[in-house]
């Protein structure tokens, strides 16, 4: 869609700045592009968090609508299900969602080199080691420090902070408008280590994202093209402070994750946990997401959430169709996109950053749980018998592209729905009971009762569509 050469300065060279960057070129904009680190296809390793993508329906769907998700996809590994990891060694697959139904692991820089490779061909400005120092919201100005220190000020229509968890747009929102802001940190962080080739081939099977849960902490392993995993230890600080020597660490792996000691390497183990520092885990909420009519946050400047739902990107991602969406409804008008932008996505995004909090605890506890893997079996089953209705929250959150909060009144429903089907299937199962052990006695009588298993389903399924 053609414009009237508005410029548009997105800060931050991320996954969804520079995601977002595509799609607004796409629409005919004057982008620029302004990132705060030097240049990541210029680096062999880049400093951060590297915890591994896990890429669903949203971000496969964004990705699509910019032309990169075959590459993108032709470089990730399909993970089916949940590889869960017992005490004991024992492994059992726990799956996502039907067979066709999978997430990928895919590496955060390889997907960061794509992202600025296709904004750079759409004819982007991309500016690296430019620091954001200040906003003027009213005139469209932003002021950025060069790495020699120097200042340059630009203009534009459209100021976009894409720029983290931390972002220095948000910051300079504050200061412009009333913006709530919400921001905690779990008492539990992180340590990645690597799981490396055995004989040039996966160390486990590969196919899964595998999970050692512990109930109050966990470690998970995520494939890579080659042929690593990285493995990830989430765990209260208090823990990770407990372990003042190589002995005691050695110790702790041995009681909690003995099968995992071979394939990480006892010396590896030793040396990553002694001399890396437990990283912390962010959940932040706001309100407004927009100022006036020319500054605007996406992504983890907006709605920065615990990786445990693996919706971070696929979150920030989706922000970039939404905003799309609302350029084609409202004609490129910022002064009617941005507010509806606010009003639309809020909603969502404190949705998913919820269910990513309780997915911790179902990774970490509830996968140990006979009645959450009962749940799952329900589910599963409720689905087939009646697959427009009955639709797991996992399933919905992951493999459509249903909003958040009502993924969430959705579950809620189901929940309720289990609860009177409860009420009514013991007595049943009791009455079946009493027939199949008084068979002789009232044999004479079940001749007489109709049973139309179809008409049942037929029936059922109504009650459930009434709700959902």
């Amino acid at each position: 869609m053609a414009t009237t050469g508005q410029e548009i300065v997105i800060v931050g060279g991320g996954l969804v700045g520079a995601l977002n960057a595509c799609f607004l070129a796409q629409r005919g904009f004057k982008v620029s592009l302004y990132e705060m680190r030097a240049d990541i296809r210029t680096q062999l390793h880049v400093k951060g968090r590297s915890i591994n993508l896990a890429l669903s329906r949203r971000g496969r769907e964004a990705l699509k609508m910019v032309g990169l998700e075959d590459m993108v996809v032709e470089n990730g590994i399909p993970m089916h299900a949940r590889m869960i990891h017992d005490l004991d060694g024992t492994r059992r697959p726990i799956p996502y969602g039907e067979k066709h139904q999978y997430i990928m692991s895919v590496d955060r820089k390889h997907l960061n080199e794509v992202l600025l490779n296709a904004a750079e061909q759409k004819g982007i400005k991309l500016l690296f080691e430019h620091k954001l120092i200040r906003c003027d919201f009213d005139r469209g100005m932003v002021i950025f420090e060069r790495a020699d220190e120097s200042q340059v000020t630009v203009s534009c229509d459209l100021i976009i902070g894409c720029d983290g968890a931390f972002s220095a747009v948000r910051n300079q929102m504050m200061k412009r408008t009333r913006l709530d802001y919400q921001q905690e940190y779990i008492p539990h962080g992180y340590v990645e280590l690597t799981i490396h080739p055995k004989q040039n081939q996966f160390a486990m099977e590969v196919n899964y994202l595998h999970i050692w849960p512990r109930n109050e902490f966990m470690m998970i392993a995520l494939p890579n093209q080659d042929k690593t995993y990285t493995t990830t230890l989430f765990m209260p600080f208090k823990n990770f402070e407990s372990l003042k020597t190589k002995d005691d660490i050695i110790e702790f792996f041995q009681k909690y994750f003995p099968d995992s000691i071979p394939l990480l390497e006892e010396e590896n183990i030793k040396e990553t946990m002694s001399s890396t520092p437990a990283q912390p885990l962010i959940s932040i909420k706001c309100h407004p997401y927009h100022v006036g009519t020319k500054g605007l946050i996406m992504g983890d400047a907006a709605h920065a959430m615990v990786p445990f739902y693996g919706q971070g990107m696929n979150a920030g991602f989706e922000d970039c169709i939404v905003l799309d969406e609302l350029m084609d409804e409202y004609k490129n008008d910022f002064t009617k996109v941005l507010p509806a932008y606010t009003e639309k996505r809020h909603v969502d995004a404190t949705a998913i950053c919820e269910l990513a909090m309780y997915n911790y605890i179902e990774m970490r506890s509830s996968v140990n749980s006979k009645l959450f893997l009962l749940r799952k079996k329900l589910d599963n089953f409720l689905q087939k018998l009646f697959p427009k209705s009955w639709i797991p929250l996992y399933t919905m959150v992951s493999f459509t592209r249903t909003r958040y909060h009502q993924c969430i009144e959705r579950r809620k429903t189901q929940d309720k729905i289990i609860r009177c089907l409860s009420y009514s299937i013991i007595p049943l199962v009791v009455g079946v009971t009493v027939i199949v052990t008084k068979r002789n006695e009232i044999g004479q009588y079940i001749s007489d009762i109709p049973l139309n298993i179809s008409q049942l389903k037929i029936s059922l399924d109504r009650f459930i569509h009434r709700f959902l």
